[in-house]
C-alpha cells in the first residue's frame, strides 16, 4: 500500500532515501530551503519553505495531510511534531527522538545522566563569557560545537585560551537554527571513531550493521568504510549503549549513533536519528540493504530478518574547492573506468568551498584488507574535479 512521506529536508542522504522510497512505490514531497535541492529531483513534489518557521510548517502538513514525516536535518521547528503525532501522523523515528536529536543539549543530557552512558565532560554556554567559564571547568584542550549544528559546522578545538574568542564566533556562525548556544566537551584521547548504524522495529527487535569507521577533516568526515576493527567487547558495550539510547527516544527507523574507542572503553559521542553521512559507505554493497532502505523498511513497519555483511566497502568524498553557481565535474569517466568502484554526483546546484558535492564507493571481497579498499577510494576521488 502506497503512503505519502514528507521529507524534511533534500541533501544527499534524502536523495537516496527517496530513491529507496520511489523503488517500492512510496510517495514522497521533498522539502527545504531553496528549489532543486537533490532530492527534489527525484520526489514526487516538493515544497520551498523555512522549516524554523512553525506555521509555515503547519500549513504543508495541512495541505500535504502526509502519512509519514521523516526529518532529514536538524533545522527544523520539531516542538511541531508532538502536535502531528497527536494528528495520526507517524513521525520518524518519533516526535521524541527528532525533538530531543536536533539539539545536541537534549541528548546529551539523556545519554549521560538519565540513562548513565560514559560521555566526555561537558558543559554548555550561551556566551562567549560562559564559554571563558565552562573551558576552565572542562579544561584545555576541549571541543566546542553549536548545540544546533550538523557536518561539522561550527565545531573546533581550543588548544589555548587564545582560541576561546574564535571558537566562539565560528560557532555562533555555523549553528542552525535560532539557539545560541554551545556544548563544551572535554577532549577525548581516543584511538578510533565509529558509527554504529542501528535500526529500531516496531516489534522491538533491534538490528546492528557491521561497525563503519571515519576520518574527519574540519568536523565533517571524508572518508568512511565497513567494517571497522572493533573487539568484541567494544562492540558489544556499544550495541548495548545504541539499544539503551534508541530505546530510550522510541519509535522505528535508522539511527546513525557515533562512537569513541579508547583504552578506557566506549564513550558515547553523538546520535542522529536517521540514515548517517558516513554510511554512505553502504552504497557500495557492503550489505544486504543499504541504510536508506533499511530506514525505509523500519517506518513501513516491515520486517528486517537480519542485516548481513557482504563486502568491504569504502567512501570517498568529492569536494568543491570554489564558489560556483553552476558547478560542472571532470574526471568522472575515469572513475567509471575502474573496477569494483562507483560514485554518486549528488546534483548540488550551487558550490562552495569544502561542500560535499558527491562521493566515490569502493568495494572487494570480504577477506581484502579495508585498508586497501579505503585507499583506493580516496585514490580514485581525487581524480574527480568540481569546476565553477
Amino acid at each position: 500500500m502506497q503512503k505519502k512521506i514528507l521529507l524534511l529536508g533534500s541533501g544527499e542522504l534524502g536523495k537516496e532515501f527517496v530513491i529507496a522510497a520511489q523503488r517500492i512505490g512510496q510517495k514522497v514531497i521533498a522539502v527545504d530551503s531553496y528549489e532543486n535541492a537533490p532530492a527534489m529531483q527525484v520526489a514526487h513534489g516538493f515544497e520551498v519553505i523555512n522549516m524554523l518557521d512553525g506555521s509555515e510548517l503547519d500549513r504543508i502538513v495541512a495541505k500535504h495531510q502526509p502519512d509519514f514525516i521523516v526529518p532529514e536535518i536538524e533545522a527544523i521547528r520539531t516542538e511541531r511534531f508532538y502536535d502531528y503525532e497527536k494528528q495520526g501522523i507517524t513521525v520518524v523515528p518519533s516526535a521524541k527522538a527528532a525533538n530531543f536529536t536536533m539539539n545536541r543539549k537534549a541528548i546529551r543530557d539523556l545519554a549521560a545522566k538519565e540513562l548513565g552512558l560514559r560521555t566526555a565532560n561537558y558543559r554548555y554556554a550561551t556566551t562567549k563569557e560562559e564559554l571563558e567559564k565552562a573551558v576552565a571547568e572542562v579544561g584545555i584542550p576541549c571541543v566546542v560545537k553549536p548545540l544546533m549544528s550538523s557536518s561539522g559546522k561550527g565545531q573546533s578545538t581550543i588548544k589555548t585560551e587564545a582560541d576561546i574568542e574564535k571558537a566562539w564566533n565560528y560557532a555562533v556562525d555555523g549553528s542552525r537554527g535560532d539557539i545560541i548556544e554551545v556544548i563544551v566537551e572535554a577532549f577525548v584521547n581516543f584511538d578510533s571513531e565509529i558509527t554504529l548504524l542501528t535500526v529500531t522495529q516496531n516489534n522491538k527487535h533491534t538490528l546492528f550493521c557491521a561497525p563503519i569507521g571515519h576520518r574527519q577533516e574540519r568536523g565533517d568526515y571524508q572518508e568512511s568504510w565497513q567494517p571497522a576493527r572493533v573487539s568484541q567487547k567494544d562492540i558489544e558495550e556499544a550495541q548495548d549503549m545504541a539499544r539503551k539510547i534508541t530505546g530510550a527516544l522510541g519509535g522505528a527507523g535508522l539511527f546513525g549513533v557515533e562512537f569513541f574507542l579508547t583504552d578506557e572503553g566506549v564513550y558515547f559521542s553523538e546520535l542522529s536519528p536517521r540514515p548517517h553521512d558516513t554510511g554512505m559507505v553502504t552504497l557500495s554493497g557492503t550489505q544486504n540493504f543499504n541504510e536508506f532502505e533499511l530506514h525505509l523498511r523500519a517506518i513501513l513497519g516491515w520486517p528486517i530478518s537480519e542485516i548481513t555483511l557482504e563486502k568491504v566497502g569504502a567512501s570517498a568524498v568529492i569536494l568543491a574547492s570554489e564558489n560556483s553557481e553552476n558547478p560542472t565535474y571532470t574526471g568522472i569517466e575515469k572513475v567509471a573506468s575502474l573496477s569494483k568502484t562507483d560514485f554518486r554526483v549528488f546534483g548540488k546546484p550551487t558550490s562552495r568551498p569544502y561542500r560535499r558535492m558527491g562521493v566515490v564507493l569502493s568495494n572487494d571481497h570480504l577477506d581484502t584488507p579495508v585498508e586497501e579498499v579505503v585507499e583506493r577510494a580516496k585514490k580514485t576521488a581525487a581524480l574527480v574535479t568540481v569546476n565553477s
